[in-house]
């Protein structure tokens, strides 16, 4: 490990055996995701600084265990004056690590609206650490940068990405490479890439549930295709390893390990909220991608601010076997999921 002190530089040899506190400037922690790292960080003796845009944000990462810091990534994108920079910037001088899990997450939008909501922010706030001292940046990007043209059933970390399907991965990747371009001596970056992240308390289960009730739930071929997934624990514990361990530029891509059939997943996920879809209309795949390559470009065609039912997205995402090969997270970041799923559904399930 890399430390600074002053004018001198020293390097230690990391013992994971004994404790070793690290001080985290947090973005995204009122999130789903985010607060449930924080509890893992604190567990594991570390201290959190979040950046909080809104007094609701505050309160959340407060109550979740983390000292508030109210900014917004907004001020790095070019809407304040770029002559003075945000005075929240300042606490990234006293911390080790930033881990930087905040985004614009929709399926649906420009590349445009991608690159000012999540690229910009994102290049300007690893500048801004490096800048700072800070010794280790974890970028929490998405599997999904290489759903799209490539379409191979197991994919790791050596396997070419191709083009992804959708604005919001595209630039997902376009920030992973400028990040490992970016001149940052001294900070090592880490790249960690979750797919379907779930667990207790995620956010987009009321919507999904709605859809369900009002008969909208729909499979592709049954719902047979593979998928993986990550529960948010296991995503927590990989990105506390990733403060340590991680080779610096590397991506990584982080899972529960244990791809299943897309039917089999959503049935139980959803059956934990009261629902049953398992016996939801289905739609063969040779029909959907058609559909969808219609529905889809026509939307895009009219500039439509919503997606259509069916999308060029859901047909890569849902249509085909996709699984991810987590031998690198296993051996770099010491990485081993530790809730499984029936464990993550039980807990999910009504007391």
């Amino acid at each position: 490990m890399h430390i600074a002190i002053g004018d001198n530089d020293y390097d230690y040899d990391y013992d994971k055996d004994k404790e070793f506190s690290m001080r985290v400037f947090l973005t995204g922690g009122s999130g789903f995701l985010g607060q449930h790292l924080i509890g893992q960080l604190r567990a594991e003796g570390h201290s959190v600084v979040a950046l909080a845009r809104s007094a609701a944000s505050a309160q959340t990462v407060t109550e979740a265990g983390a000292q508030s810091v109210r900014g917004d990534l907004a001020e790095l994108a070019g809407q304040g004056d770029p002559a003075v920079p945000p005075a929240w910037l300042d606490h990234l001088h006293d911390v080790d690590a930033v881990v930087h899990a905040a985004a614009r997450m929709e399926f649906w939008g420009n590349d445009a609206g991608f690159r000012a909501d999540n690229y910009d922010p994102t290049v300007a706030l690893h500048a801004a650490a490096a800048e700072a001292g800070v010794s280790r940046f974890v970028l929490i990007s998405a599997s999904g940068v290489s759903i799209g043209s490539q379409r191979a059933a197991v994919v790791d970390e050596n396997t070419d990405n191709g083009t992804p399907a959708i604005a919001y991965c595209r630039v997902k990747l376009a920030t992973e490479n400028a990040l490992r371009d970016a001149a940052s001596p001294g900070m090592t970056l880490v790249i960690l890439r979750p797919p379907f992240i779930w667990g207790q308390g995620m956010t987009t289960m009321a919507e999904a549930v709605d859809a369900a009730r009002k008969g909208r739930w729909m499979w592709i071929d049954h719902g047979r295709h593979i998928m993986d997934f990550v529960h948010v624990d296991n995503l927590a514990d990989a990105i506390v390893l990733a403060l340590t361990h991680g080779h610096d530029g590397t991506p990584y891509y982080v899972t529960d390990g244990t791809p299943m059939a897309i039917r089999d997943f959503f049935t139980a996920l959803m059956a934990t909220q009261g629902v049953d879809v398992a016996e939801s209309r289905s739609v063969p795949l040779a029909i959907a991608a058609p559909i969808a390559a219609l529905a889809d470009g026509g939307a895009r065609l009219l500039r439509r601010r919503t997606a259509p039912p069916l999308t060029n997205w859901l047909i890569a995402s849902m249509g085909r076997d996709r699984a991810y090969d987590i031998s690198a997270a296993r051996a770099d970041l010491g990485y081993r999921p530790r809730v499984s799923l029936d464990a993550g559904l039980l807990e999910m399930a009504p007391s």
